[in-house]
């Protein structure tokens, strides 16, 4: 039987992919909403990522068929809260990806015809509207079931913000490379200005801010508190079998990005941008591994076992292909 920290490796991936979906449009959506030129240049390359949405609702549903492996208190005698039901959670999510999926869906087909339809235009930024505010609340529900009621009575009022800026962060670094990657080739039906990078750059370095804030902001209250049932879970993960990833995951999301992008000369560095992106979305993975599995006390480390890396690449492996299927079909790549 796999163990609950292997087992964690897939929920890991679930939320990787599912957030690429997610952050494709939502980025598109908010670079409409503010009117940003450079939207022009990425916003049908971003939603093409919503072709993963599909992926992530069936890596939902082995991981809610799994139960007891994907959540440890399925089945535990002790006082439960109403919320940590296998059942109501199921029923949620499962809502959840389907209203989703629609509004998402939706804003795509208007983006695809707006600039053409003027009837249109009006509809379209309605939905784009709704975006941000279906990012958060979908994001909050993820990220309560998924990671923050991994320990039924631990809880935290600014966990769902600290998890979704966490995951945009990952989506705007996972995109700044593909775009590098995709132009250097020359793959791109359309090649995009240099200038992009800079716009990146400063995305990421916000959001490399904003993560660290809010990952203070829930620490410094917890720490203060003092409270058994708050700190213990942190100090588990800060200085158990854990403690290397946890501190490597702030290093990686947080020291280097800043120290690397606060710096002007490196923001209009393609080459380092690339760097900067490969750190924060190693740390993303790293990140949410270590606050799903080193929730309970274990020895095993992500990628050490058959199964861990096995999966891993089946994910990350159908992913790249419908990925790839999508910018294909829309010409955004060259056959």
């Amino acid at each position: 039987m796999v163990s609950f920290a292997s087992w964690s490796v897939l929920t890991v991936d679930f939320l990787i992919i599912l957030y690429l979906a997610l952050g494709g449009v939502t980025l598109a959506a908010l670079l409409h909403l503010v009117n940003a030129k450079w939207r022009f240049d990425v916003r049908f390359l971003t939603v093409s990522f919503f072709s993963l949405y599909p992926l992530a609702f069936v890596l939902l549903l082995i991981l809610l068929w799994g139960g007891k492996m994907t959540f440890p208190w399925v089945g535990s005698t002790e006082s439960m809260p109403f919320w940590n039901n296998l059942t109501f959670l199921s029923v949620r999510e499962i809502l959840g990806f389907i209203v989703v999926g629609v509004l998402f869906g939706t804003f795509i087909k208007l983006q695809a015809v707006a600039e053409r339809d003027p009837e249109s235009k009006g509809a379209f930024r309605n939905v784009a509207l709704l975006i941000p505010f279906a990012y958060v609340l979908f994001g909050t529900m993820v990220a309560w079931d998924f990671e923050m009621t991994q320990l039924p009575n631990w809880e935290s009022s600014i966990y769902a913000m600290y998890f979704f800026v966490s995951n945009f962060g990952m989506f705007l670094s996972f995109t700044a490379t593909l775009v590098y990657f995709l132009n250097s080739s020359g793959a791109l039906s359309k090649p995009i200005g240099d200038y992009i990078y800079n716009y990146f750059a400063q995305i990421m370095l916000a959001f490399t801010i904003l993560w660290v804030y809010t990952f203070f902001a829930q620490y410094l209250v917890i720490w203060y508190g003092n409270l058994p049932e708050e700190t213990d879970r942190i100090f588990h993960m800060q200085n158990g079998y854990y403690g290397t990833l946890f501190w490597t995951f702030f290093v990686m999301k947080f020291v280097f990005p800043f120290v690397m992008l606060v710096f002007p000369f490196n923001r209009h560095n393609p080459a380092s941008i690339l760097v900067v992106a490969a750190s924060i979305m190693v740390g993303t993975w790293i990140e949410r591994y270590t606050w799903i599995s080193g929730t309970y006390s274990s020895p095993h480390m992500p990628m050490t076992s058959l199964f861990d890396i096995g999966v891993t690449a089946i994910v990350f492996g159908v992913a790249f292909i419908l990925v790839r299927m999508t910018m294909k079909k829309y010409k955004l790549i060259k056959a």
